[in-house]
């Protein structure tokens, strides 16, 4: 029997009032940590259920069980990273931070065209004075962004904290009799969680493969040119971490490879600068391709949703398009549109 409905604006907008009814009020918020952090925990706490269950069939409260399994999962990978920072940070003595930059200013002088060097700090002095200069005429800006980065490690926790309990009191299998308004909303969240769970597991696989491209060239290019940088171990972590976020967080990694590069010589700066270039432009393809072939979209839909999202909400849109156009797709495509 033909399911498809006739496609008019109207009954679009009607198809899509679930999608918009979480989403906008998420993104206009900026709760996009919460629902995340709590989707992630929700995901993987069922997860964690479902694998205790099929190993110990007569175990009782798997869900609760699943939960504490992930929350202690969790815990150890925020002290383990703790951990190593203060090991790195110990590492980083200030004098040889001041070597470190130094050496770049020298090198960034010799480099250099002279009406370019001339806005370069001749010194580690002049550095520090122009560094103070420029902190505290941002004071108030990075203030702001201070309480921002508490904010959201507030939100993320919260997220944590709503995922536990939905993990404790949301049935795995809707009870039967349920009301209409009950049946649809239930409907709504397992199409948020599989979109989640579809965009998250091929953003990790991304992330994945952006670190592999990286440790070639931190690991084996420059060491077999003789041009080492230091802490590739660190900048590996931290292109893995960072390529959690979508396009942007590659950016950050990247920026912290160039910076170190500039303290061997301009040459493997120029390369590094190519190289990273080229993984950040590959990441819109491989976002638009393994995402777009995990929800069934082409992969021109894809980044078209990603910049339309960005201009809209900015990171958190671009962080979400994914997802939402997940949602989008699986709508049309239960509606026979697409």
């Amino acid at each position: 029997m033909d399911k498809t409905e006739k496609f008019s604006f109207g009954t679009f907008l009607a198809a899509l009032g679930g999608v918009l009814a979480v989403w906008l009020p998420v993104l206009l918020l900026h709760l996009t940590v919460v629902l995340f952090s709590a989707l992630i925990t929700y995901a993987a706490a069922r997860a964690a259920a479902s694998w205790l269950s099929r190993r110990r069939p007569d175990m009782p409260r798997a869900a609760l069980w699943g939960l504490l399994l992930v929350l202690v999962l969790m815990a150890a990978a925020a002290g383990l990273l703790g951990f190593w920072l203060e090991h790195r940070a110990d590492g980083l003595a200030i004098g040889s931070l001041s070597e470190k930059a130094a050496a770049v200013l020298e090198q960034l002088h010799t480099t250099l065209p002279a009406g370019a060097a001339e806005y370069v700090p001749a010194s580690v002095a002049n550095l520090k004075e122009s560094s103070v200069h420029v902190l505290k005429s941002h004071a108030l800006a990075l203030q702001t962004a201070g309480a921002h980065t508490l904010r959201a490690i507030g939100y993320a926790l919260a997220g944590v904290i709503i995922g536990g309990i939905a993990v404790l009191q949301v049935p795995t299998v809707p009870p039967a009799g349920a009301r209409p308004l009950a049946q649809i909303l239930r409907g709504g969240f397992d199409e948020l969680l599989r979109s989640f769970t579809d965009v998250f597991f091929a953003q990790i696989r991304i992330a994945a493969i952006n670190t592999a491209l990286t440790s070639v060239y931190l690991l084996v290019i420059l060491p077999l040119m003789g041009r080492p940088l230091p802490m590739t171990d660190s900048l590996v972590l931290l292109t893995f971490l960072a390529g959690l976020i979508p396009v942007v967080g590659n950016l950050v990694s990247n920026s912290f490879i160039v910076v170190l590069s500039l303290g061997d010589s301009m040459g493997i700066t120029l390369l590094s600068l190519a190289w990273l270039i080229g993984i950040h432009k590959l990441e819109y393809f491989l976002n638009a391709h393994i995402i777009g072939h995990k929800i069934k979209a082409a992969a021109w839909e894809l980044l078209i949703a990603m910049l339309v999202m960005e201009a809209a909400f900015g990171l958190a849109g671009l962080v979400s398009a994914p997802v939402v156009y997940a949602q989008i797709k699986r709508v049309m495509a239960d509606k026979g549109w697409v």
